[in-house]
């Protein structure tokens, strides 16, 4: 039996602009999200998406297709060993195999009707989750992985698997995410249900599922500031400099301590030195 959820008042997602600026939270619609989430079809669909990226080339030779053994290896009889018809047999070193690996296919083919019910549980799967985010328009002119960068930063997903569905092929937007190992783009009508149950947050363009919003002012504070979005090599390369700065302050520290406790012991000796010889010119003068 299928496993479906109760279907669930209109589901709400949160919108952002292209710069990270937050907008109202908008009403998903009803048609795609209406709150069902079936189980044993998104099994099956991933099953078989998975299933259909595997080529299945693993090839064993039988006795037949092993080179060699065309020649009795030794007579009949005679010899006091068992007769043998061929080198190539499965019991000899080098003969074929038997009942191995001869190419399999693992194709699987799902109707249509569960691949797009498959799809759909997956999404409301994530907006359930509130893991489904609207971005208003990604409308880059040229790649910018600093941007994309800054927008993630800006939702505080950057840590997270994320996959941006676009409307339509937009190239600037994939060169832009290319680059981040945890960041997947591809248009919307191209998804999967493998896809959105891999990822940890989908971001969508309104485009896509039917918006038109207005333009909105971006904030200026609406990405988190460069200090934050610092890669692991640059935190690194800071970590190693601090250190550095403070074993040179220590050294140098420690160099004046020694500079002032090499002061303090040399002017001791001096006056030492100076107060027997004062001592004794005030005794002569006295006798």
């Amino acid at each position: 039996m299928a496993e479906t959820t109760t279907p669930t008042p209109q589901l709400k997602a949160a919108a952002y602009t292209a710069g990270g600026t937050e907008r109202d939270r908008l009403d998903l619609p009803v048609d795609l999200f209406d709150g069902t989430i079936n189980m044993p079809v998104m099994h099956q669909a991933v099953k078989a998406f998975l299933g259909n990226q595997r080529l299945g080339l693993a090839y064993t030779k039988t006795r037949g297709l092993v080179t060699g053994g065309n020649q009795k290896p030794w007579k009949q009889k005679g010899t006091g060993r068992a007769r043998q018809g061929s080198r190539r047999a499965p019991h000899f070193v080098g003969g074929g195999t038997v009942f191995g690996p001869t190419g399999r296919k693992y194709n699987q083919t799902v109707p249509r009707q569960i691949r797009l019910l498959a799809r759909k549980s997956a999404l409301n799967a994530r907006a359930t989750e509130n893991a489904l985010i609207v971005i208003d328009n990604f409308n880059y002119d040229e790649p910018s992985t600093r941007q994309m960068v800054s927008l993630l930063a800006a939702l505080d997903v950057t840590n997270k698997k994320v996959l941006i569905l676009t409307d339509g092929l937009k190239p600037n937007v994939f060169l832009s995410a290319r680059n981040l190992q945890r960041t997947h783009v591809m248009p919307y009508a191209d998804v999967s249900t493998y896809h959105i149950l891999w990822s940890d947050v989908v971001l969508i363009e309104s485009n896509a599922l039917g918006f038109e919003l207005a333009s909105v002012e971006e904030k200026p504070g609406a990405a988190r500031p460069k200090s934050v979005t610092k890669s692991r090599g640059a935190e690194k390369a800071e970590r190693k400099t601090a250190k550095a700065a403070t074993k040179s302050s220590n050294a140098h520290k420690t160099a004046r301590k020694a500079a002032k406790a090499a002061g303090k012991s040399a002017k001791p000796k001096t006056k030492t030195a100076k107060k027997p010889a004062a001592k004794k010119s005030g005794k002569k003068k006295g006798k």
